[in-house]
């Protein structure tokens, strides 16, 4: 596709949000000939590009080289054929071969390709694990590209972060505004959600582009919705439930999902087991 289309489809998105399905498939998008200025501001080393969203080549802290390389995503991204996850429904190591391109530095992109779904859930997170089929050490070998860090601890309030969309090859930049007792959007919810100050407008597209500590490369978070009409708790219009039931919900505020508590369910050879004390996400 011309750069002229790309950059028109761009323009058109412009009053999209996260959650709704993306405009058109950018894996079959040619690239940007030259870097836009955005873009420059930015490092998309790790950062992944799928076909309706955006994604991130993460690595837990202490993983090794030599294990297989993991993409995250959000649990609405994973394409499944009826539509989006169920409220209590969760995927857990089902195979799944899907092509994605990963950036490097100078945001070239390279092709990689998942063999299955680690995890995925729109319950209480909103959440996709992808494996890859090489590990690290491989990728890194071909590509010079290193994974971004996965965070142990739970972020702070007024943290400076960025949030990098591979999908519309972009950043943006604001700080936490505050975590969120719930997030309803349609028939699913979201717990301790992370809220942002003006400056992360995030479009259709952005999700699942990985929430970044400013100056780092430690993921604290994953992009996930904002509300578009300002209506109540609606498809596309999520809404903010208070500890004691309050609803209060605001036209363009955007909100992300926390990541840290992935460390409570994983093995000490960082594999993931939904049943071990202390672990929260949905079965």
């Amino acid at each position: 596709m011309k750069t002229f289309l790309l950059l028109a489809i761009m323009t058109m998105s412009a009053s999209a949000f996260a959650l709704p399905v993306a405009p058109f498939d950018a894996l079959q998008v040619a690239p940007l000939k030259s870097k836009t200025l955005n873009s420059l501001e930015y490092d998309f080393e790790g950062i992944v590009k799928l076909s309706n969203c955006s994604g991130a080549l993460i690595k837990f802290n202490g993983m090794p080289s030599s294990a297989k390389a993991i993409v995250m995503t959000n649990g609405h991204c994973i394409q499944k054929p009826t539509g989006y996850l169920n409220p209590g429904e969760a995927w857990f190591n089902r195979p799944m071969a899907r092509e994605m391109k990963l950036f490097d530095k100078s945001m070239n992109l390279f092709p990689i390709k998942t063999t299955k779904i680690i995890y995925a859930t729109m319950t209480d997170t909103d959440l996709a694990l992808y494996e890859l089929d090489k590990s690290y050490a491989e990728i890194f070998k071909t590509t010079n590209v290193r994974p971004l860090l996965l965070d142990t601890m739970r972020p702070s309030l007024g943290h400076p972060i960025e949030i990098i969309s591979g999908y519309w090859d972009r950043g943006y930049s604001c700080e936490v505004d505050n975590f969120i007792f719930q997030v309803k959007e349609g028939q699913w919810t979201w717990t301790d959600s992370i809220r942002y100050t003006p400056g992360c407008d995030t479009i259709g597209g952005t999700s699942g582009s990985p929430i970044i500590a400013k100056g780092e490369r430690v993921v604290i978070g994953i992009n996930n919705t904002s509300n578009d009409k300002g209506e109540k708790c609606t498809l596309n219009n999520p809404c903010e439930v208070s500890a004691n039931g309050d609803i209060n919900a605001t036209q363009g505020v955007r909100y992300g999902q926390q990541t840290y508590n992935i460390y409570n369910c994983l093995t000490v050879d960082f594999k993931l087991d939904l049943n071990i004390n202390g672990c929260d996400l949905p079965k």
